[in-house]
């Protein structure tokens, strides 16, 4: 009899060990459902998050296209004003130097003018100098 008692205690131990082995395994499988569910919900987040931020990369992608292309326009512009400013600094050279021709041509024609008048009335020297500043007033 003592013999089948020491047993069923043993037995009985066995079995308490097997129910504890069986709950500490059922905590480890909530544990890891739990855990898996946790890391489900942050995968969700995370990609989530990703497309947001694919989205924002597509958005500053678009700008930076829209910005080259107005930062493309305004070099053009720019060139095209810079051309047109080289031509109209050309167009005032010239213009200028032709008011320089022009000018002393018309100092010369004064004094071919004064010479003439000189020539043609034998004025004295001081008079033919009033007589040529008279002249290059009305010129």
């Amino acid at each position: 009899v003592r013999e089948l008692e020491t047993e069923v205690e043993a037995e009985q131990r066995r079995g308490a060990d097997a129910v504890k082995g069986v709950r500490k395994y059922e905590r480890r499988v909530k544990e890891l459902t739990y855990q898996t569910d946790e890391d489900k919900k942050n995968v969700a987040r995370l990609q989530d998050l990703v497309d947001k931020l694919q989205l924002k990369v597509k958005a500053y992608k678009r700008q930076s296209e829209e910005a080259e292309e107005q930062a493309n326009g305004y070099l053009s512009k720019l060139r095209k004003v810079q051309h047109e400013l080289e031509e109209a600094e050309e167009r005032a050279d010239i213009s200028e130097s032709q008011v320089n021709k022009l000018r002393v041509k018309s100092r010369d024609a004064g004094k071919w003018w004064t010479e003439t008048i000189i020539q043609a009335s034998n004025l004295t020297p001081s008079q033919a100098t009033s007589a040529a500043a008279t002249d290059t007033m009305f010129m």
